[in-house]
């Protein structure tokens, strides 16, 4: 599995049109768990459709693995591109930034979107600008 099989899963899931959300491997590679996201939201049809070509492509290109498991990235979301903060502002978001801020590294608030390089989010602190390369975890919090 250590061919370069981020990009290679990239490729094959944005050539169908979807977003590659994640990809998570279990510390020995056996398991892969590949999340796709698409405006319209995901369905149970998505998923085998990008399953099946992926294990077409993993029998092609020998990467070796026990088990794929393909899903939406579900309602709590994980912010991982710059991209992701500017589509979701106006979102409730957690994150967790690697450098404290203020002797916190929680955070909980609406996003607001980015502003040169850093993450914008309201707090009942008020406005605050977290570095995006600080930010070492972000979801959504899905609202009910």
């Amino acid at each position: 599995m250590r061919v370069d099989s981020g990009s290679l899963i990239e490729q094959v899931v944005t050539g169908l049109g979807f977003e590659l959300v994640d990809v998570e491997m279990s510390p020995k590679g056996r398991l892969l768990r590949v999340f796709i996201d698409i405006e319209r939201g995901i369905t149970v049809d998505d998923c085998a459709t990008v399953s099946n070509q992926l294990t077409r492509v993993f029998e092609v290109e020998n990467v070796d693995y026990d088990r794929l498991e393909v899903s939406s990235p579900g309602l709590d979301r994980p912010l991982k591109k710059l991209s992701d903060f500017e589509r979701f502002a106006g979102h409730d978001i957690q994150l967790r930034v690697s450098v404290p801020v203020g002797n916190q590294r929680n955070f909980v608030g609406v996003l607001q979107g980015v502003r040169d390089g850093s993450v914008v989010l309201t707090t009942e602190k008020g406005e605050m600008l977290l570095p995006f390369d600080d930010i070492e975890k972000a979801r959504l919090v899905p609202k009910f």
